[in-house]
């Protein structure tokens, strides 16, 4: 017993220390974009500001194009996560239940693509879109995003479909269903969870990437928030204050959405990947 007691004071004693370790740097900055100047720049720390102040949100917000790149951001990154859903559910389904010749290494490609690093890629996407004559246009970031999260998207949604038991889709088909019919009445409701997990990694990857727009769209209308905040230093020099404040703009979303889908996408992503 005192061996057992030991060892959950351990565990639990580590997962506060990690759990603090990664809340303090978000606690941070929205702590230091509420806070009036004198707060942020004084040599004692002021952990729980006495004197709040949005001054800083409205610095940011007044930014020339911050409303425009808002926009664009949200309308790459939701078109991205939609269409590789759409696309992954027939794939996933195709993978799960068809047999065909080559079906594994199709599966071992994903997974390769999966963990191939994007950021070699960037020279030769460059050259695609420049030789097509899309620089600076949203969509070729909206195709190459989704192709970013289409691998995992694919992969968790295959072994989500694994799990479901052939013996209910052949019932539905028994009863009347088409396989179309019986896929959309039988197996996608038990994928709400995958779905679930894929959107929030999707809209994740897709809302943070960097590399790419800061090589394809030049255009400052033309681009998307993560390179607004680089560059945000620059043109307000040591502004503290307003770069806490557009960062926290930034992890907004993010942190909306992740409060939302937390229990069913964590879980939906340990489900898919011990099933199948």
């Amino acid at each position: 017993m005192k061996r057992s007691l030991l060892g959950r004071i351990s565990l639990n004693t580590t997962a506060l220390l990690l759990f603090a370790g990664f809340v303090f740097p978000v606690y941070w900055m929205f702590n230091t974009a509420f806070k009036p100047n004198r707060d942020i720049i004084t040599e004692d720390p002021v952990w729980f500001p006495t004197d709040v102040t949005f001054e800083h949100f409205a610095t940011a917000v007044n930014a020339d194009n911050f409303w425009a790149l808002v926009r664009n951001s949200l309308t790459v990154t939701l078109l991205a996560v939609g269409l590789s859903l759409v696309i992954a559910l027939f794939a996933s389904f195709a993978v799960a239940r068809m047999r065909f010749k080559g079906r594994g290494g199709v599966v071992l490609i994903f997974m390769i693509a999966q963990m191939a690093p994007w950021e070699v890629m960037v020279i030769a996407i460059y050259m695609l879109v420049r030789d097509a004559e899309m620089l600076n246009s949203l969509l070729p970031l909206t195709l190459f995003y989704m192709v970013m999260v289409l691998p995992l998207t694919i992969l968790t949604l295959r072994n989500y479909i694994a799990a479901v038991p052939k013996e209910l889709e052949e019932s539905a088909m028994v009863d009347g269903c088409s396989r179309t019919g019986a896929f959309i009445k039988v197996i996608f409701p038990l994928l709400a969870p995958g779905l679930m997990a894929t959107s929030l990694f999707g809209f994740i990857t897709a809302w943070n990437e960097f590399p790419l727009v800061l090589i394809l769209n030049k255009d400052a209308e033309a681009q998307t928030l993560p390179l607004w905040l680089s560059q945000f230093q620059t043109a307000f020099g040591d502004d503290w204050g307003a770069t806490m404040a557009a960062a926290s703009l930034f992890a907004i979303p993010i942190l909306v959405l992740f409060l939302f889908l937390q229990r069913k996408a964590v879980g939906g992503l340990t489900s898919g990947a011990v099933k199948g």
